[in-house]
């Protein structure tokens, strides 16, 4: 199927599956993307402002440059380093992902840093041509939806790729087997779900989420014309709450080509542990290094949550490829769930080598449910511009 852009974690994956290079030479390498989005949003919603106008033309902005330098020794093991470079300004700091991989054809793949889980990294879900996302917190630049919806970052009530409580690119370590017949089998290991700097304090293990184990399996094989994905994952951790369960995360995804279509879906859980669900943004409760391992601190995982992706994409004779699909989410909110859905169909021009063109059109609802549900609603209609090199 024509495609775009490179997912983070897809070029992620590439550093073990690139070329090698000469041997007891270091290559010296890197990539990147860019994708530019303009778009008109029609907004509503008892939620928004009073007052406020939220309507008309905006700009989106997702980029990186990828380092991944890599060295093949005599002995067939390749050691590679992946440095993720945001070119964004942001509040979080400028490196996304940051780890090194070591990796041969019978060793299979090992990843030691700040990256997401192997769960994570062995999902799909419906899938796509554009790259204005519904199925993570992307779409939100046009639409700010969590105004009225707790969804969560790195939570099944917003997206496929979900994470133990949220516990997003902390350092770890993980491993995948080599392929067998397609499958692939890998497994992580996290000490805790607070972020990289926290990581180079002494830890409270008994003060944060901690102890972080997950586990995903991806078959991927082809059967003439036919080709079949299918991926599942599972993840748990040790909470510091006194009452409750500890946090897991499960889901499971395909997807299915024949001819020139490719059908998919998904569904995903987190239940993250706190004794009737307890609100909150995940990604704003991250551990910092001023409070990490004070005794009696408190760290809110956000409430349980659920969702499901479908879509289909067809690859017409020619530069253009279509997509229709859509995201449908639910957060425990007391005896009235938080729902959010959103519906995307677009289409994708192939413009040249790592360049492409986007039309798309997404709709979405979000509502908070409670006694008193608050609600936004919008209609996106936009056009993007993606680079991968």
């Amino acid at each position: 199927m024509k495609k775009h852009l490179l997912s983070t974690s897809a070029i992620a994956l590439g550093v073990a599956a690139a070329a090698p290079a000469a041997a007891q030479e270091w290559d010296v390498s890197f990539g990147g993307f860019m994708s530019q989005h303009v778009a008109y949003a029609d907004l509503s919603g008892s939620a928004l402002a009073a007052g406020g106008d939220y309507d008309g033309v905006d700009l989106h902005s997702s980029s990186e440059i990828i380092f991944t330098p890599s060295i093949t020794l005599d002995n067939g093991l390749t050691f590679g380093v992946n440095v993720q470079l945001e070119t964004e300004q942001n509040a979080t700091g400028e490196i996304d992902e940051s780890y090194m991989s070591i990796s041969s054809d019978t060793l299979g793949q090992i990843l030691i840093g700040s990256e997401n889980s192997a769960g994570y990294k062995s999902m799909v879900g419906a899938p796509g041509v554009t790259s204005m996302f519904i199925n993570s917190p992307s779409i939100s630049t046009f639409i700010p939806f969590s105004l009225a919806y707790p969804g969560g970052f790195r939570q099944a009530g917003l997206s496929s790729f979900t994470e133990v409580a949220g516990n997003n690119d902390v350092q770890r370590l993980t491993y995948f087997t080599p392929s067998f017949n397609g499958l692939t089998v890998g497994v992580s290991y996290a000490p805790t779900g607070s972020v990289n700097v926290g990581n180079s304090f002494g830890v409270d293990k008994n003060a944060v989420l901690s102890d972080i184990f997950d586990i995903g399996v991806n078959y991927s094989q082809t059967f003439g014309t036919t080709s079949v994905t299918l991926a599942a994952r599972y993840g748990t951790g040790d909470s510091q709450f006194a009452a409750g369960s500890d946090p897991e995360t499960w889901g499971v995804g395909f997807q299915i080509g024949f001819a020139d279509f490719t059908f998919g879906g998904s569904y995903t859980e987190n239940d993250n542990g706190a004794p009737g669900g307890v609100s909150g943004n995940v990604a704003a409760v991250q551990p910092t290094p001023g409070n990490v391992g004070v005794a009696g601190t408190t760290v809110d995982y956000g409430s349980d949550s659920s969702g499901y992706s479908i879509g289909m994409t067809y690859d017409i004779a020619g530069p253009w490829a279509v997509e229709a699909l859509a995201y449908f989410g639910e957060v425990e909110q007391g005896a009235n769930d938080a729902e959010y859905e959103a519906y995307r169909i677009g289409a994708s021009r192939d413009l040249g080598p790592g360049v492409d063109w986007d039309i798309y059109v997404v709709q979405l609802d979000a509502d908070s449910g409670g006694a008193t549900p608050t609600d936004v609603s919008g209609t996106v209609i936009g056009t993007g511009i993606n680079l991968s090199f």
